[in-house]
């Protein structure tokens, strides 16, 4: 089984969609002072990323 480039990509996608949710809900559930505001927006970024490489599936 061969990995094109979409098929990376598509890893690439889910593996930082899991890894920005867990950020997420480390930010939320563990941390209660500005610690949590950071994990959270670094989920976030985490999303943004995910969401350019979705974008990029087809194009590269």
């Amino acid at each position: 089984m061969g990995m094109n480039k979409n098929t990376v990509l598509a890893w690439a996608t889910f593996i930082m969609i899991i890894v920005g949710l867990g950020l997420i809900a480390l930010g939320a559930f563990r941390y209660d002072d500005v610690a949590g505001w950071g994990f959270a927006s670094v989920g976030i970024g985490f999303f943004a990323i995910a969401w350019v490489f979705n974008a990029l599936k087809g194009r590269v």
